[in-house]
C-alpha cells in the first residue's frame, strides 16, 4: 500500500440553500442537533489538554476512525450514485457528498430530488446495495480526513505520544484503510508508535468489541486520552479510564438514545486557534 493513487476530482451539482429544510429525523429519540454541543470557543484548549496529558508512563492516544478522524460522505455518495446508475435514475446518480446528512438513505434519496414515497419504495434495495459495499476496503479507501485532523496526529507524536487506532472496522476493510490513511497523510500503522485495532470479523459487535479493546489497554498503561464521536464509546473510555482526557467528536453518530457524559468535552474538529 506504499503507492497513493491519484486523487478524482468531481464536479457535483450544488444543493439548494436550505436544502435541509422539511427534511425530518427518522428516529425516535430527540438528540439536539450534530455540532451543537461542541464549543469552537473551548476546542483548542481541549486539545492541548489532551496532548499535556502524554505522560512516558502513559502515552497512548486512542482515536476512533469513522466520523472520528475520518468522514465517509464521499464512500456513501458513490454508492447512492452507482445505485442510481443501475437503476437508471439520474437524480440519484448525481448524488453529492453534501446529500449525504444522516445514516438514513431515504434523506439522501430525497435530497436528490425523489420525492418520500419514491424514497420509501427504493429503500430497502438501495439498503442492501449499499450495505454490501459500504463496509469493503474498495470503498473506504474514498474517506476523507476530518479537518486538522493531520496536524494534530503528528502534534501526539512530537509530544511523545502513541496513537491507537480503535476502530469498529473489520480486518477486511483494512487495506482500504491504510490506503486512506496514505490519502490523507497520516502517520501509518507498524511505523514506530502507530497501531491500528480492527475487529476480527464484520458480525462482531462494535460495543463488545470496544470493550475487549479497554481490557487490552488496560493490561498495557492504560491511555493519555481518547477521541471518538460515538456517545456509548466515548462514555465507556470514561468509564473504564477516568484519569484518561476523554473527548467527543460531535459530527454523527448511530443516534442510539445515549447522552454524552456531562463531564466529558465536544469539539467540532481537530483545528487549533495559533
Amino acid at each position: 500500500m506504499g503507492t497513493r493513487l491519484p486523487q478524482e476530482r468531481t464536479v457535483f451539482p450544488t444543493l439548494p440553500r436550505l436544502w435541509y429544510i422539511g427534511i425530518p429525523r427518522m428516529t425516535h429519540f430527540d438528540h439536539r442537533p450534530f455540532g451543537s454541543r461542541a464549543d469552537r470557543a473551548g476546542q483548542t484548549q481541549v486539545l492541548q489538554s489532551a496532548l499535556a496529558a502524554i505522560r512516558k508512563d502513559r502515552p497512548a492516544v486512542a482515536f476512533d476512525l469513522d466520523s472520528t478522524l475520518l468522514l465517509n460522505k464521499v464512500r456513501q455518495a458513490r454508492i447512492v450514485r452507482e445505485y442510481g446508475q443501475g437503476i437508471g435514475d439520474q437524480r440519484l446518480a448525481a448524488c453529492p457528498p453534501e446529500a449525504v446528512v444522516s445514516w438514513d438513505l431515504r434523506d439522501t434519496a430525497r435530497l436528490c430530488g425523489l420525492d418520500p414515497t419514491e424514497a420509501e419504495k427504493l429503500y430497502p434495495e438501495m439498503k442492501d446495495f449499499w450495505r454490501d459495499r459500504f463496509f469493503t476496503s474498495e470503498y473506504c479507501q474514498d474517506d476523507t480526513p476530518v479537518a486538522g485532523a493531520r496536524e494534530y496526529l503528528e502534534r501526539v507524536l512530537q509530544a511523545g505520544g502513541e496513537i491507537l487506532y480503535i476502530t469498529g472496522r473489520h480486518e477486511e476493510m483494512g487495506s482500504g484503510t491504510i490506503e486512506s490513511f496514505h490519502r490523507a497523510g497520516f502517520p501509518l500503522p507498524d511505523t514506530a508508535g502507530v497501531q491500528l485495532w480492527l475487529k476480527p470479523q464484520l458480525a462482531d459487535d462494535d460495543d463488545a468489541w470496544k470493550e475487549i479493546c479497554h481490557a487490552r489497554l488496560r493490561a498495557l498503561r492504560g491511555i493519555a486520552a481518547a477521541f471518538d464521536n460515538e456517545p456509548t464509546h466515548v462514555n465507556a473510555y470514561k468509564r473504564s479510564f477516568p484519569d484518561a482526557i476523554v473527548v467527543h467528536l460531535d459530527t454523527d453518530h448511530s443516534r442510539r438514545p445515549v447522552e454524552v457524559l456531562a463531564d466529558i468535552p465536544s469539539i467540532h474538529d481537530f483545528v487549533m486557534e495559533p
